[in-house]
């Protein structure tokens, strides 16, 4: 399917029905859904995330090598590549966060840009927690968020907090 020269795709996942939107210049969103009908075929530029996501699911991969193109200011692009350096299988808070990015005040605009994050799971937002442990905010269900973290970590299970 296409829309504005963006080529969309659904797919199934373990936590739904994930979207994604992207053409030569790489893929500018992934979302996710509780339902939605699944695509008949994977469009060629949208192959590669598909079938890394699936890998990742299928517990083959811990990272991500195809081209992103997400939309965001200048500030949000800088909190996204922030995000892309938190390790697989491990945390950090939005406290981290800010200081990483050189502004330990600036951790209220770090949150807005982590919420608004258009890479589900490629750009690890939910991998950002409360500096307590609790598991704050997650634009996909803290549900989503808790099975992620289980999924990249599962020795973790027992430390997760709601």
């Amino acid at each position: 399917m296409k829309t504005n020269d963006q080529t969309i795709t659904y797919f199934k996942t373990p936590l739904g029905i994930a979207k994604i939107t992207g053409d030569e210049n790489g893929i500018s969103v992934i979302s996710i859904a509780d339902e939605g009908t699944v695509s008949d075929t994977v469009p060629e530029v949208l192959q590669q995330a598909v079938s890394q996501l699936n890998d990742y699911f299928e517990g083959k991969r811990t990272d991500f090598n195809f081209k992103l193109n997400p939309a965001g200011t200048e500030f949000q692009q800088k909190v996204w590549k922030a995000l892309l350096e938190i390790p697989f299988g491990k945390t950090c808070s939005y406290m981290d966060l800010s200081k990483k990015l050189g502004d330990v005040k600036a951790i209220r605009a770090v949150a807005s840009a982590n919420g608004k994050n258009p890479l589900w799971i490629v750009v690890p937002c939910h991998r950002v927690i409360g500096t307590d442990g609790s598991l704050t905010g997650y634009a996909g269900g803290l549900w989503r968020k808790k099975w992620l973290l289980e999924h990249e970590n599962p020795s973790r299970k027992q430390e997760l907090l709601f």
